[in-house]
């Protein structure tokens, strides 16, 4: 009979709490990697579990160039994993935004996550570009443009220019505002972003940060 079935046979535990402290935490660390190994997750050595250098640029701010967007169009970035958009309004968009403020459940953004620089019926620091995150703020889907106006954009006569989240149905406008009597709850987030020039945008850092 071995060692461990007397030692069973007298009472004694056989499990690594009986081991010596060394044997122990060779166990333990064995049991962890086995663990990790059995949920398919290729982590054996524990510098596997630092942080890569494609995850800390991940939050880093995020240049973009102004002067590939035409009037009237819209772009997407990736910012901290999570979509961006950039749309160049013109002049005839932005005018258009006041049209929706008695439609709105918060249409000077009182209540809406943004910098404080962003508040008010544009939500940008140049009427012209509209800069926020690509996240409906209800579910977390990702809301389609529908810059096409009245009815031959299929949301109806009085439809001034938006974003329509395919998922539940929440409408916003060319401010990222959410309409009444919709599931998200607050306006689209906009994220912090500063101008280093007329055609360089910074997304992820506001101009008063050093």
């Amino acid at each position: 009979m071995s060692d461990n079935k007397e030692n069973a046979s007298n009472g004694e535990s056989c499990c690594a709490c009986s081991l010596d402290p060394e044997r122990r935490a060779l166990l333990a660390a064995t049991a962890g990697v086995g663990a990790i190994v059995g949920l398919g997750v290729a982590a054996p050595f524990v510098g596997s579990f630092l942080p890569s250098e494609r995850a800390k640029a991940a939050g880093a701010p995020v240049e973009y160039d102004l002067s590939k967007l035409a009037p009237g169009q819209m772009d997407t970035i990736e910012w901290q994993g999570k979509p961006v958009w950039i749309v160049r309004r013109t002049p005839e968009m932005v005018a258009a935004l006041k049209k929706n403020d008695a439609n709105l459940v918060d249409p000077n953004s009182e209540r809406s996550e943004q910098p404080e620089y962003a508040k008010g019926t544009a939500r940008a620091i140049k009427d012209e570009y509209f800069v926020c995150l690509g996240v409906c703020t209800h579910l977390g889907c990702s809301p389609n443009p529908k810059f096409l106006l009245g009815a031959e954009s299929g949301m109806g006569e009085d439809w001034n220019g938006g974003f329509l989240c395919p998922c539940h149905g929440s409408r916003f406008d060319l401010a990222g505002r959410v309409f009444k009597s919709m599931p998200a709850p607050v306006n689209l987030v906009i994220p912090p972003h500063s101008y280093l020039s007329d055609t360089r945008l910074l997304i992820g850092k506001d101009s008063k940060e050093s």
